[in-house]
């Protein structure tokens, strides 16, 4: 199954709009029915504004009716394993568990396997602010 997230991860980078910085990632995202969700970065002129890869994942998911999310593969095109910036952290973490899988990649596949929890252990909650 990860080998499948990572494909359509480097799928959707060969999608990326990165004019600027030279700097593709591809993101894709399952959910607990099966349900794969990518994309890709996009820069402007303005650069640095854009967004990234897992920010344009989080937005077709959500549109898609959004779900449990079981796990996460980032790549970048001259990275290997790239992680999420810290912004996109905190929106995955938004949508997921601190268990939910995120793969760190390389040209191959899956380089690294970590989980929400590592990435961001002390994250901002939604519930805080109850």
């Amino acid at each position: 199954m990860s080998h499948e997230l990572f494909e359509a991860a480097k799928a959707a980078m060969a999608k990326a709009y990165a004019p600027y910085s030279k700097f593709p990632v591809g993101a894709a995202l399952r959910t607990e029915d099966g349900r794969v969700f990518t994309g890709a970065n996009i820069e402007v002129a303005s650069y640095p504004e854009g967004w990234c890869a897992e920010t344009t994942a989080l937005g077709h998911y959500i549109m898609g009716g959004g779900g449990k999310i079981m796990e996460i593969a980032v790549l970048a095109e001259r990275m290997a394993k790239c992680s999420p910036c810290g912004g996109c952290r905190q929106r995955l973490a938004e949508f997921c568990r601190p268990e939910t899988k995120l793969y760190l990649c390389d040209n191959a596949g899956v380089a690294e396997t970590v989980t929400m929890g590592d990435m961001l252990p002390y994250g901002f909650r939604g519930d805080m602010l109850k």
